[in-house]
């Protein structure tokens, strides 16, 4: 949230011609509908996952045909966010956060090392994966879709999907059914043109109000704050302002859609910056993509809110935010460093 974005426009562009400019690239978004899914095999979007975990997910998401890598991330994302020394106040562990007895009856030796380690991603992710398709085994012949009904086994027992013949009519399962398979998305790489957020001009139209107003760590635009801002205060107020809510820090707000590529990108996109491109999980910075390779910053302390471009070495990659994938993101983890 505070490296410094070079490159910025003189303020004589960044008036009339530039808002004209801006106007055209808003109307724009809206001029074609696409969709995330296709043929083909599901892979990872790049920089989606960490790399230190991409490559067993990819492996492993494809075991049974019930689950695919990007609903394996989103269930593991969901559950610790990545964080291999998670433990929850039920003593789930690891990062697949498994209570003790689950991991007794269904933990696996993923790495082939002869030892079972809830604690070692190796072994957690494979075995993640290894439930999730003894599940799908289970409820098999109940009717309706076979990956919903292994996620609402997961939260709800398979019994119950069973009973109910398909998901329960349970809040808790159907919302959890909802969250993972909508994260799935996020982490997916896009098989066409990812489609346009209706939210995005708004968003735009929020941010570019804020030009001039100087910077402030932490600053997420309260009174006591004089409206100032640092740039996930920014992002996060702008989409608030369209009635969309997001997390507070830059990081946790990159799975709150599918991830567009470089040429696809779409005014209202958020855009960040990453210590390490291979690991989202570093992430240090947003903005909110305005189009000709610019964007509206909040950049560092000292400055004030601009435009600045995106095109940077720290740069990781982009986020289309939808009203449901922002509400499929954990809240707040339940799982703490052990």
């Amino acid at each position: 949230m505070k490296a410094a974005r070079k490159a910025w426009l003189a303020a004589g562009v960044a008036g009339g011609v530039f808002f004209s400019f801006l106007a055209l690239l808003v109307v724009g978004t809206y001029s074609a509908a696409a969709s995330l899914t296709g043929n083909g095999a599901v892979t990872l979007a790049k920089g989606a996952v960490p790399t230190a975990y991409s490559g067993i997910v990819q492996q492993w998401g494809n075991l049974c045909s019930a689950i695919n890598p990007a609903l394996l991330a989103a269930q593991l994302y969901q559950e610790s966010g990545w964080n291999a020394k998670a433990r929850s106040p039920a003593d789930a562990q690891g990062i697949a956060q498994f209570i003790p007895g689950t991991w007794a009856t269904h933990g696996i030796d993923g790495n082939g090392d002869g030892v079972r380690d809830v604690w070692d991603p190796a072994d957690a992710i494979p075995s993640a994966a290894s439930y999730d398709c003894e599940l799908a085994k289970y409820v098999k012949d109940v009717p309706g879709d076979p990956t919903e009904n292994m996620l609402a086994a997961y939260n709800a027992g398979a019994y119950r999907v069973i009973q109910a013949g398909g998901v329960p009519d349970i809040a808790e399962t159907k919302n959890y059914v909802k969250a993972i398979t909508t994260l799935a998305k996020s982490f997916a790489a896009p098989t066409g043109t990812v489609a346009s957020s209706q939210q995005a001009a708004g968003a735009i139209y929020y941010a570019q109000k804020k030009l001039g107003t100087p910077y402030l760590w932490g600053g997420t635009g309260t009174a006591a704050q004089s409206g100032r801002f640092d740039c996930s205060g920014l992002t996060q107020a702008a989409y608030h302002s369209v009635g969309i809510e997001l997390p507070r820090v830059a990081k946790d707000q990159w799975n709150a859609g599918p991830h567009p590529s470089r040429d696809q990108l779409a005014p209202g996109d958020l855009v960040f910056f990453a210590y390490d491109l291979n690991d989202p999980t570093t992430i240090h910075h947003v903005g909110i993509y305005v189009g000709g390779g610019y964007m509206i910053n909040a950049p560092h302390t000292g400055a004030v809110i601009r435009f600045d471009q995106i095109d940077s070495a720290d740069y990781i990659g982009a986020t289309r935010v939808t009203q449901d994938g922002a509400a499929a993101l954990p809240t707040a983890s339940t799982a703490t460093n052990s």
